[in-house]
């Protein structure tokens, strides 16, 4: 029988001596070693995905694997992937180490130094197991292990009160509108209100199992409640003390105990950073940072990135950050929140309109918020560009999940920001011609008037010299007048004559109009006046 052999070993100096060792070991069939948990749980479920016959008979974890502690990786590969055996590499082969790698899950372990014959030992043994497992789990495999697990999915407020629990809440309302089996965990264990969202009463929380080092269905049955929506609902512990009780150990536990029976985990970590929100963010397949376009909560994001990265829980690249509460006429837009938190911002911001909350918020009923709600919309848009959605394909009944921006696209089409900027500006632009018409009409009334005023004194002067020379005043008026006047306004009527001591000039000038061929008979008049040189002599 070939052996197929998986090692996890982060350190390259022992990946090469175990290669080396496992390369003479007969009818063993060795993968390259992967560095990491991550890249562990990775490759086991993309192998699981194709089919469980992929997935190798044995996987090796040495002690010093990261991020996760080597413990908890035997125990999360043998809870998803109960057909493979796992064995421990460990320096202390202590009766100690022994007995927590056991009841861990694993098979046995190795000690450090490797040798040849204590690692062909373990290895066969592991094997035989694993063998004999799948044997007898047949023609079937329990539903707790009926698949390489669900997609979880954190929702953490940059600081309080900014709507993490609305977003989860409708995040996982959305998924199982679509079809999906879907967990809501409320991991906002001091001041957690999943159950006042959705007006629920139930004496069972996550505290509960905290304490529980198997967790089994129907341990898990009895700590979840099903919800009227058919959500799965997990909650915070009513005495917020028992928080402490969920350790980032229980945290990872219940979050892999949650993904092997359902297709979707929404967790709402709230705004306070713990061991067990750190372990569930550390975990997550997408990691979501809600924050509000204000100063301050901006502030508080970037605080919450740079200790996700100084605690290698999470780096900002990985995470995508929530802009709740949007509005196109506020300073702090998502292009600059991207810019000063180093994340990735959803395509979809969330309005502000608090209006639409406010009745479902106060009974308790956030499952009935009106499905014309721009904040429900936005929500459940952001959901699809989260691959959260199932679509369904024709008419074969088969769901489909929307891969990358061709999904969220799909789903934004209906009502996004650049959508919605376009079909305004479509509306009003006969309302902007009309005003700027009137505005240009009215500078153009100014205008002419400012020149008939000017011509009428210029006509008004020379219309007195010439008098007091002896020439004509008309004369000496028309000219006067029209050479002041552009050729758009020649056509003006220029009129003077004495009053008296004074001689008067009256400019009459006809209005242009900004729409050529259309007279509307406007006309404004100058009026100005000289006296006449020597009328008082004698």
């Amino acid at each position: 029988m070939t052996i197929r052999i998986l090692p996890a070993v982060g350190d390259i100096d022992s990946a090469r001596a175990l290669s080396t060792l496992l390369s003479q070991l007969p009818d063993a069939e060795p993968a390259a070693p992967v560095p990491d948990t991550t890249a562990l749980l990775d490759t086991l479920a993309r192998l699981a995905a194709e089919s469980l016959d992929e997935l190798p008979e044995v996987v090796l974890v040495h002690e010093r694997i990261g991020p996760m502690p080597a413990l908890d990786a035997v125990r999360d590969v043998v809870m998803r992937f109960p057909a493979v055996g796992v064995v421990l590499i460990t320096a202390d082969a202590s009766t100690g180490v022994l007995t927590a790698a056991m009841d861990s899950g694993a098979r046995g372990i190795i000690g450090l130094p490797l040798g040849y014959d204590a690692l062909a030992e373990r290895v066969q043994a592991a094997a035989a197991w694993s063998l004999g497992m799948r044997r007898h789990l047949g023609s079937g495999t329990p539903e707790l292990y009926s698949g390489p697990g669900g997609t979880v999915v954190t929702v953490t407020g940059a600081k309080g009160g900014v709507g993490a629990t609305v977003t989860a809440v409708q995040l996982a309302l959305a998924a199982r509108a679509s079809g999906r089996t879907v967990a809501l965990l409320d991991f906002d264990l001091q001041s957690g209100d999943v159950a006042s969202y959705l007006d629920v009463q139930f004496r069972r929380s996550v505290a509960d199992l905290a304490g529980i080092s198997d967790i089994n269905p129907r341990v898990l049955q009895d700590a979840v409640y099903t919800h009227d929506t058919g959500l799965g609902l997990l909650l915070a512990p009513a005495e917020g003390e028992r928080g402490e009780e969920v350790t980032d150990r229980a945290a990872r536990q219940v979050l892999q105990a949650l993904r092997t029976r359902y297709e979707v985990v929404v967790v709402d970590c709230g705004a306070q950073m713990n061991s067990a929100t750190a372990a569930a963010v550390e975990l997550a397949d997408q990691a979501l940072l809600l924050v509000t376009p204000d100063v301050v909560a901006v502030r508080a994001a970037k605080r919450m990135v740079r200790l996700w990265d100084r605690l290698q829980i999470r780096k900002a690249e990985e995470t995508l950050t929530v802009v709740n509460r949007a509005s196109r006429g506020t300073e702090i837009q998502p292009s600059l929140v991207e810019r000063v938190t180093g994340t990735k911002v959803a395509h979809v911001a969330v309005p502000a309109a608090f209006k639409e909350l406010q009745s479902v918020v106060d009974a308790g009923r956030m499952q009935d918020l009106d499905a014309r709600s721009t904040v429900k919309q936005a929500l459940w848009a952001l959901a699809g560009e989260l691959g959260l959605v199932a679509v369904k394909e024709g008419g074969g009944g088969k769901r489909r999940k929307p891969s990358g921006d061709r999904g969220a696209l799909a789903l934004r089409r209906k009502g996004g920001d650049r959508g919605a900027v376009t079909l305004e500006f479509a509306g009003m632009f006969p309302l902007l011609l009309v005003v700027m018409t009137i505005l240009w009409q009215c500078v153009l009334y100014g205008y002419t008037y400012s020149l008939a005023g000017n011509a009428a004194d210029e006509a008004a002067r020379a219309a007195t010299a010439a008098a007091a020379s002896g020439a004509g005043a008309g004369a000496a008026c028309q000219d006067a007048g029209k050479e002041h006047l552009p050729n758009a306004w020649q056509d003006a009527a220029i009129e003077c004559g004495g009053d008296g001591t004074v001689m008067r000039a009256t400019v009459t000038a006809q209005v242009p109009l900004f729409f050529p061929g259309f007279d509307a008979d406007w006309t404004v008049q100058g009026e100005a006046g000289a006296a006449l040189e020597g009328e008082d002599d004698g």
